[in-house]
């Protein structure tokens, strides 16, 4: 009989921590924060490692092995310990967080493409704000079309896309210190204690939450715990190697940046083009040109490309799948005769569409940029609290859900770890907000101040509106909340406020703000008017 059972597969540690790894940390997280902290942000990496990543992982750990038969997702989690709801809007505002960060991949294809193409960075000289936002939705269009027939092969790809991008990032590293041994100088002067160590003021404050959100991801791994052969002694092990390859590629990739560009005189565009710009510098160290720009920029389109196809699909249907029929209305559960939420994916380009309009009113091509990847700082970091939220509500009852692997031994002591997470990560988050890469007080500082807030308003805010809708169905003989009319009625309005306010974006029209504001109250105006009205109510 133990012939006939099948073995069962085990995940080595080492394997596990490269998952991990792949999830966590990459090449342009490291210029984003560059940016922020200069040199100083060295010693920053080092305090999240120690206090924030190494005890984040660990309670991952513990998660996944309490909620392993449920899949081990950060939804399953918050509802196992806290209610169906709640379980639904954990769900919701984790989708939310993924629509500014598959624009901002949608953006950073756009971008590739153009280094790729031109071996520069005039894509931003000569490209409005309306078209730089039109070619992001057209880059959505078509790889929600592409994902629809490749998807299990562009998880593939993406994986090797990811493991592609760490071996740049290490190469990158390992030449930037052979070059300072033939003889390289280093362009960050004076290199000294102080330049290592940040400044700590507001302006640092607001910048905590990028470096969360470049750390992040390990609950992506969490459903793997179960499957190690000994969590209890292996898991750990894994975190420490993860520790140790992350404590090298943040560390020593950011003295490499600070190797090529003057900490203490950044470029502007660095958080946008900073990852060519390295190693187009990188090339010229080694006498070899743009040879080893145009193998990075194409090593991040083919990476971004291939993420981007997977995040669509598998954002929506984590949405979809794993919320309760009682939240979740019926017309976006409805698949099509593939399996396909095509629904769903209407919703992802609507909300991206409406977060890429807020952006066209700022300066030019390289703000959008900054702001949509500050917008990711704030939302990222948002959702991240769910997790120690979840890790408090276990160790409140750790007899009521036990597991595999624990995270420190005493309640008491984890207690105080997970809330010393919560409470940082919660204070990343309020302190977010507050705008960056512009001046303080100045006209675009506020206007991003005030779509900031917009964009939590309305992604956060949305996901309270659907459980109405749903209720809107209930009541229905139909089955439907809206008629088909009704539906035409606010899809059409939605679609021409977007197209009209993406249009007079992008253009020189004098008053093109004041018509901007008209349209979308107009537009707002309309959905309400054709939704308003309940049909086909059953009788009482």
């Amino acid at each position: 009989m133990e012939d006939l059972e099948p073995k069962k597969s085990y995940i080595s540690w080492p394997i596990l921590a490269l998952m991990d790894f792949v999830t966590v940390i990459g090449f342009d997280d490291l210029t984003y924060n560059f940016q922020n902290q200069g040199m100083g942000v060295i010693t920053s990496w080092i305090i999240m490692l120690f206090l924030y990543v190494i005890p984040y992982s660990l309670m991952v750990g513990q998660l996944g092995s309490v909620f392993n038969h449920e899949g081990g997702g950060l939804t399953s989690w918050v509802r196992g310990t806290s209610g169906e709801f709640l379980g639904y809007f954990t769900a919701w505002t984790y989708w939310a967080a993924s629509i500014p960060y598959v624009v901002d991949t949608a953006n950073s294809i756009v971008v590739g493409l153009g280094w790729a193409y031109s071996g520069d960075a005039r894509l931003q000289d000569h490209m409005s704000n309306g078209w730089f936002a039109f070619w992001t939705l057209v880059t959505f269009i078509v790889f929600i079309v592409v994902q629809s027939r490749f998807k299990r092969s562009l998880e593939v790809l993406s994986t090797i896309g990811g493991i592609a991008m760490f071996g740049m990032t290490v190469l990158f590293v390992l030449m930037t210190f052979t070059a300072l041994a033939m003889g390289g100088h280093i362009a960050t002067q004076p290199m000294n204690i102080h330049t290592l160590i940040p400044k700590f003021d507001l302006h640092y404050l607001t910048t905590i939450g990028l470096l969360i959100y470049a750390v992040n991801g390990a609950e992506l791994i969490a459903p793997f715990v179960t499957k190690m052969r000994h969590p209890k002694r292996e898991f750990p092990k894994a975190m420490i190697m993860l520790a140790v390859m992350t404590a090298f590629l943040t560390i020593f990739g950011s003295f490499s940046l600070g190797v090529f560009f003057d900490a203490y005189h950044l470029p502007n565009d660095l958080k946008m083009n900073g990852s060519y710009y390295a190693f187009q510098a990188l090339g010229e160290q080694y006498h070899l040109g743009n040879l080893l720009m145009y193998i990075f920029a194409w090593t991040e389109v083919f990476y971004l490309a291939a993420l981007l196809a997977v995040l669509l699909d598998a954002m929506t249907r984590m949405l979809i799948s794993d919320t309760g029929a009682k939240y979740m209305p019926k017309v976006l559960r409805k698949t099509n005769g593939n399996g396909l939420p095509v629904n769903g994916y209407l919703l992802t380009c609507g909300l991206s569409a409406f977060i890429m309009m807020l952006g066209i009113f700022l300066p030019s091509m390289n703000d959008i940029f900054n702001w949509l990847l500050n917008l990711n700082g704030i939302i990222s970091p948002g959702v991240t609290c769910w997790i120690f939220f979840a890790f408090i509500k276990i160790r409140q009852d750790s007899q009521k859900f036990p597991s595999d692997y624990v995270y420190i031994k005493n309640d008491k002591l984890a207690l105080s770890v997970g809330w010393w997470c919560l409470i940082i990560t919660a204070v990343a988050t309020i302190f977010g907000i507050g705008p960056q890469d512009v001046t303080f007080g100045g006209s675009t500082w506020w206007y991003e101040l005030i779509i900031n807030f917009v964009s939590l308003i309305v992604l956060i805010g949305l996901g309270a509106l659907l459980p109405y809708v749903t209720r809107r169905e209930t009541r229905s003989t139909t089955g439907s909340a809206f008629t088909r009319l009704q539906w035409s009625g606010i899809l059409a309005a939605l679609f021409l406020t977007i197209v009209g306010d993406l249009y007079l974006g992008g253009s020189n029209y004098h008053h093109n703000i004041i018509s901007i504001v008209v349209i979308s109250i107009l537009g707002i105006a309309l959905v309400i008017a054709f939704g308003w009205k309940e049909y086909n109510l059953a009788e009482k």
